[in-house]
């Protein structure tokens, strides 16, 4: 190793220092392809959801339970009880099974009341909303029959069943989120692919001499700018000779 190699080696960071100026310059010199590569994940995202997307309905009611909140979760683990959701599937001619019945019930105390919010997901409202109402019906006569509870009330039934928002905006910030990481990515790579030499200390480095000065790039507008300077530098010349 020559003495100027050595002398280069000592003066290099070390290998836990991160120069993020060298980053951004790296991203900056190529953030077209960033933009260009999120804007196509984004819309390829965009457009898989839309044509993949199944819109879901939401029905909801509530009932009202006179007993020790301590009791609650008795109750609630009751709501989708094969039983209930037998009769719920039967009542309705559900072409399902209880247990997909169940699948689309949920079931919750509000903030730790007397009060169990029934909540029915399906793809067709009126099934959501009918869903709904029957099991709140269901789950008060069973809850008589076997736990000897007297004291249900339905509060408000469902009437409406309002749209749920899926994997639609998920699925279009998962390919905005891989755009930018696929678009940083490539950036990188083409930068290591690119043998130019772009810094002082790379000179050194492959010449193994000192680095004395640089010459700035010279676009068409600088070269006409430094060519009209000279020409006027050399007619005030003559100018100045002539008298």
């Amino acid at each position: 190793m020559s003495t100027m190699e050595q002398k280069n080696f000592l003066q290099q960071p070390k290998g836990k220092d991160i120069n993020l100026k060298e980053y951004y310059e790296v991203i900056k010199r190529r953030i077209w392809i960033v933009v260009i590569v999120t804007g196509l994940t984004t819309l390829a995202g965009f457009f898989y959801s839309h044509q993949n997307n199944t819109v879901f309905y939401q029905a909801s009611t509530r009932v009202v339970v006179d007993i020790d909140t301590q009791k609650m979760s008795t109750l609630l683990v009751m709501v989708k009880d094969p039983v209930v959701m037998e009769k719920v599937t039967k009542q309705l001619n559900l072409q399902q099974s209880a247990e997909a019945t169940a699948g689309q019930v949920q079931a919750a105390s509000l903030d730790g009341s007397q009060i169990i919010s029934l909540s029915v997901t399906s793809t067709d409202p009126a099934t959501a909303v009918n869903i709904a109402n029957t099991t709140a019906k269901v789950f008060k006569e069973e809850v008589g029959n076997i736990l000897n509870i007297k004291g249900v009330q339905l509060l408000s039934p469902a009437k409406n069943a309002s749209p749920v928002d899926g994997n639609q905006n998920r699925i279009i910030m998962i390919a905005l989120i891989a755009g930018v990481v696929i678009g940083i990515g490539l950036t990188f790579l083409l930068d290591s692919l690119d043998g130019k030499v772009k810094k002082d200390s790379e000179a050194e480095r492959i010449l193994g001499v000192p680095v004395i000065g640089t010459v700035s790039n010279m676009n068409k507008q600088k070269l006409k700018s430094s060519t009209k300077t000279e020409t006027e530098v050399e007619i005030r010349s003559e100018t100045v000779g002539s008298k």
